[in-house]
């Protein structure tokens, strides 16, 4: 009675937390959308801006002389002159005298010194526009911040709402197999999602001084609840001893994956400018990225790095790949004039569906082999770092034992021979012999190789994904 009680009170508390995640989702989003208006407002000076500027040089130079009516004229509302001169200014960097009035070349005493002043008061304009965009730019950041921890919420939240205890169906075996290994299960919580994904929550401790390993007590989870493929999540506890403590055990997908790389730097160059990551760390999800720094060299490099490096960090932090994508391009964005861009080039593999999502932000196109036949996928040419409001492009595949994923670097592409680039490597990969995934790395960059020298820093990632057995 007192752990059906309990278990009750469990789902009770599920409920209760859905339901504050998804008000505080909606509280970011509503206040993500107060500032709505972000970067749509004007980002050049403005009709207004160049009337102070005047102004200002008046009142600093002309005292009470009124010979031109320079000010006076340019406040009317049909007048032109002011948009003709801001045009000049953002032209040029400053107004000359053939951009002013013939009236007031000819009449005014002290022409010189209006003109500096008027450029002077132009540029400082200008200065103070340039950090209003920053600001601008900055807010825009903080709130595509809110509004993917809006949507961070809302996926939890779901998540929870639709999480099914199924606790009950195994905990008197969990309990008898743990006994007779000296552990004891003080507490324990088994959730099934919708994707028939299981996780397991376990309050345990041993018997006397003994130890038992987080890997080991997985597999005696897995045969308790009748499926071996049950681990221990890296960021759980790693040993069960005679301190009570709580450990997480996660289900292994349907689905394994292996993968390989070959690389080569550009000729001359010491350090190659591209940058690969594969990640099994998240839940039943293996993520593949590859970045292009601009160049070559050592400045390519860390620029790559740092971007498969945050995209990584956001994608455990729980942002969506899109999400990721599109924070990782906002915070480039903003990290400077001297940014040099750099292309990505994403892949997350669900191991419960085996459906594959590829993200691309300027990388050219990523090869899917399945029975003998390539796909293409591919998407724009803008790298990360260019444009505030890129959006990534969502390409999404079903993926069956034995099909397998390659993702290059323009400079493999590029050296590919004949002029469709593209249907070259796509006839080459479909006609190859298939054997491990690092073996068709290396035999795609061979063959991207032929016409020489590299010309450009080369990297090929491939990665086969096969039915558990």
């Amino acid at each position: 009675m007192w752990k059906r009680a309990k278990r009750h009170d469990m789902a009770d508390i599920n409920v209760y937390t859905a339901g504050r995640l998804n008000e505080m989702a909606r509280s970011l989003g509503l206040l993500a959308k107060s500032c709505a208006d972000r970067m749509d407002e004007e980002k050049g000076l403005s009709k207004d801006d160049a009337l102070a500027a005047m102004q200002m040089s008046a009142a600093m130079v002309c005292g009470e002389c009124s010979r031109c009516n320079l000010y006076t004229d340019s406040q009317k509302e049909d007048s032109y002159y002011l948009y003709y001169l801001l045009r000049a200014f953002e032209q040029k960097g400053h107004v000359s005298d053939e951009d002013m009035p013939r009236l007031f070349l000819e009449t005014c005493r002290r022409r010189e010194e209006y003109m500096n002043q008027l450029n002077r008061n132009l540029g400082r304009a200008t200065m103070n526009l340039e950090w209003k965009n920053r600001f601008l730019e900055s807010r825009d950041t903080v709130m595509v911040q809110f509004r993917e921890l809006s949507v961070i919420l809302e996926e939890f939240a779901h998540q929870m709402e639709q999480a099914t205890d199924v606790t009950a169906q195994k905990e008197e075996a969990v309990r008898r197999l743990f006994r007779l290994h000296h552990i004891t299960v003080e507490n324990m919580l088994l959730l099934e999602y919708e994707n028939s994904r299981r996780e397991a929550y376990l309050t345990v401790r041993t018997a006397g001084a003994k130890c038992v390993t987080a890997r080991e007590a997985a597999q005696l989870f897995g045969q308790a609840v009748g499926s071996r493929g049950w681990y221990a999540p890296a960021d759980t506890r790693t040993l069960i001893t005679r301190q009570t403590g709580t450990i997480r055990f996660a289900e292994l997908g349907d689905y394994r994956m292996m993968y390989g790389v070959a690389r080569i730097p550009k000729e001359g160059e010491d350090i190659s400018g591209d940058n690969y990551t594969y990640s099994g760390n998240l839940p039943s999800q293996v993520v593949m990225s590859l970045s292009d720094g601009m160049g070559s060299g050592e400045t390519a490099s860390e620029e790559s790095q740092k971007v498969v490096e945050l995209t990584g960090q956001l994608l455990e932090t729980g942002f969506s790949a899109k999400a990721a994508l599109k924070m990782v391009n906002t915070i480039l964005m903003l990290t400077g004039v001297e940014q040099h861009p750099a292309t990505l080039d994403l892949c997350c593999v669900d191991l419960h569906t085996g459906v594959l999502e590829a993200m691309k932000l300027g990388a050219v196109a990523t090869f899917v082999l399945s029975q003998g036949h390539v796909d293409v996928l591919e998407a724009g040419e803008v790298p990360a770092g260019v444009v505030m409001q890129v959006e990534p492009v969502l390409l999404s595949k079903k993926l069956w034992d034995g099909d397998r994923i390659v993702m290059v670097t323009d400079g493999v592409l590029d050296a590919c021979p004949g002029e469709d680039k593209e249907a070259s490597l796509k006839e080459y990969i479909e006609g190859m012999p298939l054997k491990s995934p690092q073996d068709m790395a290396e035999r795609i960059l061979r063959f991207a190789c032929q016409g020489g020298a590299a010309r450009d820093d080369m990297t090929v990632l491939a990665a086969g994904i096969w039915k558990q057995e």
